[in-house]
């Protein structure tokens, strides 16, 4: 039966052409929206992860209350430690220590007298280590606009807006003047390799970045760091896996009594703002989407409705040739699955594509976000999707069961009709 109705389809292509299509371009739109909405949001919370907060990070309690104030003295010790225990007991995620730094940049010239003088905030990433990701999630290879990336531990990179506020070059050397961990009097010579440019606002004003051996060395910072970050392996934030991975952490390693003792926070604790953000894209997210999915399938429950309807005519000649109502009712499914399923899967194909090409290449919104500035969430300048597995299957939803629910609406009417009554619809 099954080859029979695919000829009848294929001889006939004005009855299966338009829906083919129509289900084609409607479920491309339902994969590359949903994919473009949670890649958008993830690249919100990406951003702000990386530059403020992980997907998790782990400080000391005392740090935790103190953190705008970047007190190192509260740092956390013994970090070896502490990085063997997250990574074997929470390897979904991938862990890096961090230092996190404020002070005074002079610059000097020739003679060595001050040149130029201004305030730094320097964070201390892993940077040299082959297995470390944080070129990647920092997107250096693409922000740096001059120079190279830092080889020795005394190199170190600054942001465009810094550079030219300082009268700064590739080549010069800064003297880092500021405090250790034991509140001493400490300078440091960093060789400046690289100029770059995040382009996320206000964020990077008066950023460097370092490799974590320098800043140890800066700071008297051995085995110590301020911060632990957490990232997923996939980069994606999933706000209730990392709420429950906060939750068991603290419960297991946290003691609410002693002030040096590790707390974890999530993405979503950074700050109010913060919190209330996940928790409003998530309802936009479910809000929207749902929305969408039910207009979406309305339109093909009503194709595939109108579609049947229209069909009068036929199925009284076909019941006039001796086929059963049973059998025609029958057919009319098979044929709806069929055009659905041949919609649904090129529809698939399309929007997992553009939703990829998106992915790998964003949109710049650039021009936008140099007008927007926030504390405690930072705005990417580009907006990605994001290809999740759900995007392989949710455009099964309205493609084949809209349609196939529609035509068995319509092949209900008819079931239901006298014969008499789809006679007298065959003559007209």
């Amino acid at each position: 039966m099954i080859r029979f109705l695919t000829k009848g389809l294929l001889r006939d292509r004005s009855r299966s052409l338009f829906p083919v299509v129509i289900i084609t371009i409607t479920v491309g739109i339902v994969i590359f929206t949903v994919g473009f909405m949670k890649g958008t949001m993830n690249s919100v919370f990406l951003d702000t992860a990386v530059i403020i907060s992980g997907h998790e990070k782990v400080v000391t309690r005392a740090y935790k209350e103190e953190s705008q104030m970047l007190p190192n003295d509260l740092a956390l010790l013994d970090i070896d430690q502490i990085m063997i225990g997250l990574e074997k007991n929470y390897p979904e995620f991938f862990w890096s220590p961090r230092i996190s730094f404020g002070g005074l940049l002079d610059i000097p010239d020739s003679s060595g007298e001050t040149k130029n003088q201004g305030p730094v905030v320097a964070i201390g990433i892993d940077l040299l280590n082959n297995n470390s990701r944080m070129i990647e999630i920092w997107k250096l290879d693409n922000n740096l606009i001059l120079g190279r990336l830092p080889e020795t531990s005394d190199e170190a990179l600054i942001s465009q807006k810094l550079a030219s506020k300082l009268n700064i070059s590739v080549g010069d050397t800064g003297t880092f003047i500021g405090t250790t961990m034991h509140n001493a009097f400490t300078t440091y010579n960093f060789h400046i390799v690289g100029i770059f440019d995040l382009r996320k606002g206000q964020v990077d004003n008066q950023m460097m970045l370092v490799d974590l051996s320098g800043a140890r060395k800066a700071l008297d910072m051995e085995n110590a760091a301020s911060e632990i970050f957490g990232f997923t392996h996939s980069l994606f934030y999933d706000d209730n896996e990392a709420v429950d991975l906060r939750t068991n952490y603290n419960e297991v390693y946290s003691d609410t009594s002693d002030i040096f003792s590790p707390i974890m926070m999530a993405l979503r604790d950074s700050s109010n703002q913060m919190g209330s953000m996940v928790d409003l894209v998530d309802a936009f997210l479910a809000i929207i989407g749902g929305v969408f999915l039910v207009i979406v399938m309305v339109v093909l429950w009503n194709m595939g409705l109108m579609s049947g309807l229209r069909r009068y005519g036929e199925i009284g000649l076909r019941l006039a040739m001796g086929e059963s109502k049973g059998d025609v009712y029958r057919s009319m499914i098979i044929e709806a699955i069929v055009i659905g399923l041949t919609g649904t899967i090129i529809g698939t194909g399309i929007g997992l594509g553009l939703t990829y090409y998106v992915q790998e290449n964003g949109i710049d919104y650039s021009e936008v976000v140099s007008t927007m500035s926030t504390t405690s969430m930072v705005m990417p300048n580009m907006f990605y999707a994001h290809v999740t597995p759900d995007l392989f299957y949710i455009g099964f939803i309205p493609g084949v069961i809209a349609t196939v629910l529609g035509t068995m609406l319509a092949g209900l009417a008819i079931y239901k009709r006298e014969m008499s009554q789809l006679f007298k619809e065959l003559e007209a």
